[in-house]
């Protein structure tokens, strides 16, 4: 099989097949383009959610806890916990193992989530460092889910900072040689920053009520999101290439390695849905939150309107990382 993401119909088919026992307090489970799962018990909601890193080697730690802790915040839910999973392989150090746990430690405190617990392994089956994590969040009972699915037909699609900044921030720590051909010393040194622009939980607690859908922009980049929302709403979506924000770097070092930044990871970005795009790009504003208007949701279809051609976007195949690592 290729790396990345299972194809969308044998997900949907394994998820479908495979629920196990059905309980009452699930509110949500598993399902195609949703990315957390809500529990209700007595005193409120839990909110979960899981993600692995596999196409990082530096900045692991603090990759593994943002993409987690982002799948929380699109909820509008506040996160409490994490559980962290860490596989490495007999070549690692323990030097790499305490880096890893420090950057999550750091990134945690600042938002006030404690680690409670997990597993560390070092173990032949991988040939480089596997971090998984698992993020929990709270929300009161009266307090609204924002679903992926509640994308409606009219609205208006929001992304928030510029497209593939944790990609550009891996392609530049790890292919340093190659990314140094094409960037200037500067423009090196941005790429390198954008690892710490991950976090959209500034976006997540204040569009919580205003926003229709919420959707953290991970593997498969933006255009795997906007199927993502297809897929959870039943809706389609209409976009313009030249409203979609990816810097001069981002552009240059997916030039130099044959990338598409439209399907690269781009965790640090927002996708959101509203009905009132100029109250939301003020909300935004506000808290200094740079969004930009793409396009908008429709009842059916997938297109990229490229200048004066409209092209039909296929499904998802794989975030466009993961050709850095083939061998």
């Amino acid at each position: 099989m290729n790396t990345g993401k299972l194809n969308w119909d044998v997900l949907k088919k394994l998820l479908h097949e495979n629920q196990g026992a059905v309980r009452k307090e699930v509110e949500k489970g598993g399902s195609v383009g949703e990315d957390c799962a809500v529990v209700s018990l007595e005193a409120g909601r839990l909110i979960l959610s899981t993600d692995p890193v596999t196409a990082a080697s530096e900045n692991i730690g603090h990759i593994a806890y943002h993409i987690n802790i982002n799948d929380i915040a699109t909820t509008g839910a506040k996160p409490l916990g994490i559980m962290v999973t860490i596989l490495a392989p007999p070549s690692a150090e323990i030097s790499d193992i305490e880096t890893v746990m420090r950057e999550i430690s750091e990134e945690a405190k600042k938002h006030q989530v404690m680690i409670l617990g997990g597993h560390t392994e070092v173990t032949d089956a991988v040939n480089r460092m596997v971090v998984s994590v698992t993020a929990l969040g709270t929300m009161n009972r009266s307090e609204k889910v924002t679903w992926t699915s509640g994308a409606k037909a009219g609205d208006k699609i929001l992304v928030t900072k510029t497209l593939g900044l944790e990609g550009t921030s891996i392609l530049a720590s790890d292919f340093k040689k190659q990314a140094l051909e094409v960037l200037t010393e500067d423009e090196y040194e941005e790429a390198r920053s954008y690892a710490h622009a991950l976090s959209v939980l500034p976006e997540g607690s204040l569009m919580g009520k205003a926003a229709s859908s919420m959707h953290d922009i991970t593997e498969g980049g933006v255009l795997g999101a906007l199927w993502e929302v297809k897929e959870a709403s039943g809706k389609g979506f209409r976009v313009f290439e030249e409203l979609l924000p990816v810097t001069e770097v981002t552009k240059k070092l997916c030039a130099r390695f044959s990338l598409d930044p439209l399907r690269l990871i781009s965790s640090g970005s927002m996708l959101i849905t509203v009905e009132d795009e100029k109250k939301a790009l003020s909300l935004l504003a506000q808290e200094g939150i740079k969004a930009t208007v793409i396009g908008e949701i429709t009842e059916e279809g997938a297109s990229l309107v490229s200048g004066s051609i409209e092209l039909q976007v296929e499904a998802p195949l794989r975030d466009e990382i993961y050709k850095m690592y083939d061998e």
